[in-house]
């Protein structure tokens, strides 16, 4: 596996920060063993430069691993050297950036690294929903190291460089890097363990530095609100076109269109990501263009949902689905991943948004944020559908004897469908009963969005 890089672990870091924030922790500290004849190499700050810095005013923790230095391996100082990092940010409230390039364990200190590991593990989970833990993989990330980046709330990698992997390509039984590259971004996206794929090493620091300013410093705080250059009033023209692009219609909500979607390339089906609402940091959650919910997109919202509940984030989703991906394979996990999906919005105490941009069917509809377990506020774009089911599937069980003894069997089934959509599946017999609070024009749903979010006191 190469570790070469265009940047130093020194130039990463003074590249991400303000400039001369920098405050070095550690760098003095080396490695004390001595087996192997280890005390003839000298391996500077063991391996890994540790501080602290300023990104967009915001205080920050950084550890970049030095690939020069023993090819950045872990061994036991490197790794108290980040573990008390993390104890430090800890208590400073403040977020933990990491940008690694790591041939692995140091196996020369053999279970001294191993211990070293342990440590790094239990200081990230200590961490956990209490500060913003973000990874940036700009060279080799393996073994150990990839489970520990796997600890973070948020993953990024250099499409140029960065390797993510347990076993290398090559050792996997009948594969070779040249037929299946296991550990490239892409491969690695499409399996869901990085967020975030970016073209270089420069797109990958300042995407941190986006994220930073979104994201509060801590569970205790809330993310900084911002001056929203972009109009609170702002239409959007031809917004129903784009229900079944969850992508492109959370950028046009977007404050001057900035949405950064997490997990592009893993469970398609469904989107997350963040921006902002006149200023207020919010997550998103959506449906894309299949209309279904899968195991892989319940699994990403899920996961994203508990992050945003974490740190004081509110959610809005856009609901547009049918139903549930009828593939063998998922009828293994698709209903204990809905039901997660589920658990994670009912629990979740934040400021819920949802809003019907297209059809909400059945238990799958249920499960997107309804009012039916715990959203605060449901909006509906006028022609949206609300129901168990489509109005045709729904009248052929309903009517199977009246449509098989008509005449004409597929004139009986149109009426009937037409008579069942009137009557259940408008969101405006949802409106009636208390499910849906506002139906609204698609042009509006920025509007009402940012008005929602004053009401519950956010701006």
């Amino acid at each position: 596996m190469s570790n070469s890089a265009s940047m130093s672990a020194r130039e990463r870091i003074e590249t991400l920060v303000d400039a001369n924030s920098f405050v070095e922790i550690g760098g003095l500290i080396t490695k004390r063993n001595t087996d192997f004849n280890m005390q003839e190499k000298a391996v500077p700050a063991d391996g890994v430069i540790t501080g602290y810095g300023i990104v967009d005013s915001n205080l920050v923790y950084i550890y970049s691993q030095d690939v020069t230095a023993m090819n950045g391996s872990v061994g036991e100082m490197h790794a108290k050297k980040i573990a008390s990092l993390y104890e430090m940010a800890v208590k400073a409230g403040a977020p933990v950036i990491e940008l690694v390039d790591c041939a692995g364990i140091r196996v020369q200190e053999a279970v001294d690294a191993l211990a070293g590991f342990g440590e790094i593990y239990m200081a990230k989970v200590k961490a956990s929903g209490v500060i913003p833990r973000i990874s940036a993989i700009m060279g080799s990330c393996g073994g150990g190291v990839a489970v520990s980046a796997q600890l973070s709330d948020i993953t990024l990698i250099d499409e140029q460089k960065g390797q993510l992997f347990v076993n290398s390509p090559n050792a996997l039984a009948g594969n070779r890097i040249e037929k299946c590259d296991t550990s490239s971004a892409s491969f690695q996206a499409e399996a869901g363990n990085v967020d975030i794929v970016c073209g270089s090493e420069a797109e990958v620091l300042e995407k941190i530095r986006a994220l930073i300013s979104l994201l509060p410093a801590n569970s205790g705080t809330q993310a900084a609100a911002d001056d929203a250059a972009d109009d609170a009033n702002r239409v959007l023209t031809g917004f129903e076109g784009y229900a079944a692009d969850a992508a492109e219609a959370l950028t046009q909500i977007a404050d001057n269109s900035q949405f950064i979607e997490l997990k592009a390339g893993f469970g398609s089906e469904m989107v997350t990501g963040l921006m902002r609402l006149d200023g207020v940091t919010v997550g998103a959650v959506a449906n894309s263009a299949d209309a279904v919910l899968s195991t892989d997109g319940c699994r990403k919202a899920e996961q994203f949902v508990y992050f945003c509940d974490s740190f004081g984030i509110p959610i809005v989703t856009l609901t547009n689905v049918k139903g549930y991906a009828a593939e063998m394979k998922e009828e293994k996990s698709i209903a204990r991943a809905v039901a997660d999906l589920t658990y994670a919005f009912a629990s979740a105490d934040v400021p819920k948004i949802n809003v019907i941009t297209g059809e909400a069917y059945g238990s799958a509809y249920v499960a997107m944020n309804s009012k039916h377990i715990g959203a605060d506020l449901v909006l509906a774009v006028k022609g949206a559908k609300v129901g168990v089911m489509e109005a045709k599937a729904a009248a052929q069980i309903m009517c199977e004897d009246e449509i098989s003894g008509a005449g004409d069997t597929k004139k009986a089934l149109e009426e009937k469908a037409e008579e069942f959509d009137k009557m259940q599946c408008s969101a405006e017999t949802a409106a009636r009963r208390g499910y849906v609070d506002n139906i609204i024009e698609g042009g509006e749903v920025r509007k009402h969005l940012i008005y929602a979010m004053q009401m519950f006191g956010m701006r």
